[in-house]
């Protein structure tokens, strides 16, 4: 009986892989909201017009996601699907923390990612950030708190993104995102185009996407370019900070390496002394109060400490969600802010009418002195 449903499961993946749409999937398995909130970003990033009151049918249509018999492609479930990995188990995103620089076990930190493509990057690029160092200036110029961290964020997500984007969604295996002590190395089942080569990604060349009816969508989010100029500001922004030029390699699979600092100072001005290093600990004084509270678990990452900065002055969810580039959904609010708002870091200033459209938030007293 096991050999059975084994074999339908399988011939039933077989056929996903081979058509263009899933036969079985239809306009209940997308996320309304997910459109909607597609529409506000592309709006924001792009200046689209795409109208507010678009169905998803309309939406799908325009972006070429039906087919001509209006069928469900493979990209709208792993764009806007309720749950994409019913469809595409392997669709899911690694992510692996290690102690050095070599694959050895034990492990520290394991996840496995699910959900659509857009929720993808978000979690695998805060997975990165939240566990590498991050630099946290003093008050001194301004009442807000400058944050520097060690991978430039652009870089971190234009790799990530990439990997997604351009990977074979036909292949079983899965996107791995890798940290190691000094890189981070990104790896995707799937291959450069046949007029594309490794040196030549290190020169200017044309946007060649593995997956067109993926790239568009996210052209339009603004989380890739469409000119080919991605890789290149990848680059530009390393050596920028310091950083050796990321590196790439193909085989079975295809990788991007970031180089981590070999000294975690590259990324700081000289004349910056009083800077603090939060993830390695090169701080004294009241900041080890800053450090406790990262290990405590009252400041969860590095997102958590940019919106207490920003958010010394009231500010609206929106404005956070635009600081923590990401989009104004239910789940980023619950990740973000609520958390925050519960252990009396944040405060409403409206805490009355919790849902109020003129509802901001501030750093409370607690915050600040984390912050201080």
């Amino acid at each position: 009986m096991i050999v059975k449903k084994l074999f339908f499961q399988n011939l039933i993946f077989c056929i996903i892989r081979i058509d263009n749409c899933l036969f079985h999937a239809t306009l209940d398995d997308i996320d309304p909201e997910k459109i909607k909130d597609f529409i506000r970003k592309s709006r924001i990033k792009r200046n689209s017009k795409l109208s507010e009151n678009m169905s998803p049918k309309q939406l799908l249509t325009h972006l070429d996601l039906l087919d001509s018999q209006g069928r469900v492609t493979n990209a709208a479930i792993l764009l806007f699907g309720k749950k994409p990995q019913r469809f595409f188990i392997s669709s899911e995103v690694k992510c692996i923390q290690f102690y050095g620089n070599n694959m050895v076990k034990p492990v520290p930190v394991y996840h496995v990612y699910r959900g659509d493509l857009f929720e993808l990057i978000e979690q695998a690029v805060s997975f990165v950030m939240s566990r590498i160092d991050i630099w946290v200036g003093s008050r001194d110029t301004g009442s807000s708190v400058d944050t520097k961290y060690e991978l430039p964020i652009q870089a971190v997500t234009e790799a990530i993104v990439n990997a997604i984007a351009h990977r074979d969604y036909t292949s079983n295996g899965s996107v791995q995102v890798m940290l190691f002590r000094n890189r981070l190395e990104i790896w995707n089942p799937g291959t450069l185009p046949q007029s594309l080569s490794i040196e030549k990604l290190y020169l200017p060349h044309n946007s060649i996407p593995h997956n067109p009816l993926i790239a568009n969508p996210l052209y339009l989010s603004g989380d890739i370019e469409r000119v080919g100029t991605g890789i290149s500001d990848m680059i530009e922004k390393c050596v920028e900070m310091g950083l050796k030029k990321p590196g790439f390699t193909q085989d079975s699979n295809f990788s991007t390496i970031l180089w981590r600092s070999e000294k975690g100072d590259s990324v700081t001005d000289s004349d910056q002394d009083n800077e603090m290093n939060i993830n390695s600990g090169n701080c004294d004084g009241v900041i080890d109060s800053v450090i406790d509270s990262v290990i405590d678990g009252v400041i969860d990452s590095n997102y958590d400490i940019k919106t207490l900065a920003f958010a010394v002055t009231p500010k609206s969810r929106k404005e956070i969600m635009d600081l923590l580039g990401l989009v104004m959904h239910t789940k980023n609010h619950e990740r973000h802010i609520v958390p925050l708002v519960a252990k009396g870091l944040l405060a409403m200033t409206i805490p009355d009418k919790p849902n109020s459209k003129y509802q901001k938030y501030v750093t409370t007293e607690k915050g600040k002195k984390l912050l201080n």
